[in-house]
């Protein structure tokens, strides 16, 4: 069964709107943790927050509160800095995905260059790893950085699928192709496959050619639609059409 990771960073996005000196406050609204039980109820398999270094959206205390309180697997999305490092190390969320940060992103933008960094993702990778955290990384489906993905240690990769969001026509058919080719070599080397970015209840079917998906990871589309329909019913209805993945 394909599984669901909710990345419910814009919710917090919206609370940051009003509170970013205060987002502990009673006031602070919406309540991040009650959007990640709405994702529960609606049999979300993981929660996804992204941390990062200018604390945009998801602060520290969030990350906390959530690997306290949830009851499905906790997935921190973070740059490969000491800082963030640490923190996970405190928090010892169930898995984490290393990606690629820039400051100027709205939201992160293109895969790790494994192979350019591989000496310390492995450094880092090896101690998420003894700390009893998975390790994922984000990447583009660039097969030289999935055999890097494995060199480095990493348990798992998750295919970059923004690309193949924003192609049409031929030009997602051979990103397709791409995409198959990673997750072929990535399950022949021993690493699950997730894949994220850019999904929608409108694309997700094209990206079924894709196998051994194990996770896909949607965050910006789910909130979009939980503004009309409710975050419950829009996780619900990804469900629903992730149920078609046949592996």
């Amino acid at each position: 069964m394909l599984h669901l990771g909710v990345n419910i960073d814009h919710v917090a996005t919206l609370r940051q709107a009003r509170y970013a000196q205060m987002p502990d406050s009673i006031n602070a609204e919406p309540l991040i943790l009650e959007a990640a039980r709405e994702c529960e109820a609606a049999g979300a398999h993981s929660i996804t927050v992204h941390l990062r270094a200018d604390r945009r959206h998801i602060v520290d205390t969030d990350v906390f509160l959530l690997k306290k309180e949830l009851s499905v697997q906790l997935n921190l999305e973070m740059g490969n800095t000491p800082e963030i490092v640490e923190i996970a190390l405190r928090v010892r969320p169930d898995f984490v995905c290393l990606v690629p940060e820039n400051r100027q992103e709205i939201t992160t933008e293109g895969g790790l260059d494994v192979t350019a960094h591989a000496a310390a993702l492995k450094e880092t990778t090896s101690r998420l790893k003894t700390n009893v955290t998975r390790v994922s990384y984000f990447v583009d489906p660039v097969l030289e950085d999935i055999h890097a993905c494995a060199d480095c240690g990493a348990d798992m990769v998750e295919l970059h699928t923004g690309t193949f969001a924003n192609s049409f026509g031929k030009e997602r058919e051979a990103e397709v192709q791409r995409l198959c080719a990673a997750a072929e070599l990535a399950h022949s080397l021993g690493l699950q496959v997730n894949a994220g970015h850019g999904l929608t209840t409108q694309n997700v079917r094209d990206l079924f050619a894709v196998p051994y998906l194990a996770e896909l990871n949607i965050g910006h589309h789910l909130v979009s639609r939980a503004i009309t329909i409710g975050l419950r019913e829009s996780v619900r209805e990804m469900l629903v059409v992730m149920g078609g993945y046949g592996g």
